[in-house]
């Protein structure tokens, strides 16, 4: 077993410092960047955040899992709903097909510093379910409240795994991850189902295991750094209410062969994308 594979058996994580080569963070900020200028924000205002249970969840959300979708922060609208921050400084994330949406994605989803840990941690043909791209803003940066990407993602077999790759410097002062090693054993509490008769959807809760069983630990880690986490690893993200952005994009796989669930709100119609390709 690699010293990668033990570190995360033992721990439902692993960090990988170095894994991304800077000219290829910067390429990605770049897409980005282009993104989001390109963003028609006058027509779509739709907020992403976490404190509601996920009630907000609206028709451009979940058109958007093959997509390239910009959502807002919170705190960047005022009490009339303007803008309340340069369009540049007010977006929570784009999400969730960034790789189907840019070639240039597609092309950094397959970097060996991706595949190479893969290959490591075991993962014999890994296609990818979702893609985001995560501000973190300075000052207005939200909080991204205890969950497990289980809850949200679900597939037989081996599951999900999430990719997560610091696209800047991330510190406890900008909203850095935080993980709770050997919690990846712990149960799901909770699961966000689309019921396809209806198109209702809910977040349940399934097990009421605290969310904080062990000691977290924060993921402080410098650009182009990879956190590899399990689908049952909570994990948590405070505000962001320092000067500094916390760019990041995130990555979630499966194995071709598992299922992915009906129940998922998140389904594609493309072809699997396989990172082995």
């Amino acid at each position: 077993m690699s010293d990668l594979s033990a570190r995360f058996e033992r721990d439902g994580y692993a960090v990988i410092e170095g894994a991304m080569a800077p000219e290829d963070c910067v390429r990605l900020r770049e897409v980005a960047s282009r993104i989001v200028d390109d963003f028609d924000i006058d027509r779509h205002r739709t907020v992403f955040r976490t404190d509601d249970r996920d009630a907000g969840r609206d028709e451009y959300f979940f058109e958007s899992a093959e997509q390239a979708s910009c959502f807002l922060e919170a705190e960047a609208l005022d009490a009339s709903g303007a803008l309340s921050k340069p369009k540049a400084l007010a977006i929570n994330k784009i999400g969730h097909g960034l790789h189907d949406a840019d070639p240039a994605v597609a092309e950094f989803c397959r970097l060996p510093g991706i595949t190479t840990a893969l290959r490591e941690l075991g993962w014999q043909d890994p296609v990818l379910q979702q893609t985001m791209y995560i501000f973190k803003q300075p000052t207005i940066g939200g909080e991204v409240r205890w969950h497990q990407d289980g809850s949200y993602l679900m597939a037989s077999g081996r599951g999900v795994m999430g990719i997560w790759i610091a696209l800047e410097p991330a510190t406890r002062e900008n909203g850095c991850l935080w993980m709770q090693p050997g919690a990846h054993r712990t149960p799901l509490r909770e699961r966000y189902a689309v019921d396809n008769k209806t198109g209702d959807a809910s977040l349940e809760i399934i097990d009421d295991t605290p969310w904080q069983t062990e000691d977290p630990v924060a993921m402080e880690v410098p650009a182009g750094s990879i956190v590899v986490f399990s689908d049952h690893m909570p994990h948590y993200s405070a505000p962001n209410r320092s000067v500094r952005s916390r760019h990041a994009f995130t990555l979630h796989v499966k194995e071709a062969g598992d299922q992915w669930l009906a129940e998922n709100w998140l389904q594609r119609r493309n072809p699997p994308f396989r990172l082995y390709a």
